[in-house]
């Protein structure tokens, strides 16, 4: 795909790939199990694409594999700069900032996306430091990284996230500050582990939000895949549910899909299954994949 006057042609996937538990739950396999079919995943749908990879319960030695994996087997993007297009990530792990704890990665190719600023924000009353919240049941964190397509030189926010408020708060920071001139578009996407009438997703997709559900800008009837996005591995007893999102924004400049004048151009949405023949769930979540235009 290629950058045109129209604007940029983006596939976003989100998937919680389930940390490597020394632990498993009833019909869950060790990650050596599953990492096969997951990182095939990866590769599959983000081949020839101007993709963010955004995942969420990452160990290190995952991270580890997830990066080696998409460097190991990478091909060229078709609006990507001179040169190898190796995918790179920002995030850190969520216990002490460095390599501890679930990360929250965002992966990138840097041939076809220039990194402007990124930052990891603890939900928290300490956002700066590796914190939990008062209320919270475990450590919460927004990976936040602001990107410029190399060719056509548009903007955009890109959040991967586990909580509400103070992501918004965070998004209508950058939208006020140095960036805000040329943002052209926000995303965020995650486990929210929220289904729409919980507060998390009601919060995040309010009036007072920038943001808007991109399962709920295609037609039902053009979905692809299941709805729902967290399976579990079958034995847990509990309904699936969709709790796994990819929110675009800015809202204001959002029209209908046939206006001109809107931030994002809605071309599909999928939800993809994490189960095939051998039996293996590759998480107990399923992977969302968005693909849409990014107008300038």
């Amino acid at each position: 795909m290629k950058a045109s006057s129209q604007g940029i042609p983006l596939r976003i996937l989100t998937h919680n790939i389930r940390y490597a538990t020394t632990s498993p739950f009833q019909g869950e396999r060790p990650w050596e199990e599953r990492a096969p079919g997951l990182l095939n995943e990866l590769l599959y749908n983000t081949h020839n694409q101007d993709a963010f990879i955004c995942l969420q319960e990452v160990l290190h030695n995952q991270l580890e594999d997830v990066i080696f994996s998409l460097n190991a087997h990478h091909s060229c993007a078709s609006t990507a700069k001179p040169g190898p297009p190796n995918w790179a990530y920002i995030g850190v792990g969520r216990d002490d900032g460095k390599h501890a704890g679930e990360y929250s990665p965002i992966f990138y190719r840097p041939s076809v996306w220039k990194l402007r600023q990124w930052e990891t924000v603890w939900l928290s009353e300490t956002p700066t430091i590796p914190s939990k919240s008062w209320d919270a049941a475990s450590i919460r964190i927004v990976t936040i990284g602001v990107f410029t397509h190399n060719i056509s030189r548009q903007t955009g926010l890109t959040p991967g996230f586990e909580a509400a408020h103070i992501i918004l708060r965070k998004i209508h920071e950058y939208q006020n500050g140095r960036f805000g001139r040329i943002l052209s578009g926000v995303f965020l996407s995650g486990d929210l582990n929220s289904q729409e009438d919980q507060e998390a997703y009601t919060v995040l997709t309010s009036t007072d939000s920038p943001l808007l559900d991109s399962a709920k800008l295609v037609n039902s009837s053009k979905h692809h895949g299941n709805e729902t996005t967290w399976s579990g591995f079958g034995y847990e007893g509990l309904e699936p549910g969709r709790i796994d999102y990819i929110l675009l924004g800015p809202r204001a400049k959002y029209v209908t899909t046939e206006g001109q004048d809107q931030s994002w151009d809605m071309e599909g949405y999928a939800v993809l299954a994490n189960r095939f023949d051998d039996g293996v769930y590759n998480s107990d979540h399923r992977a969302v994949v968005v693909d849409a235009m990014l107008r300038s």
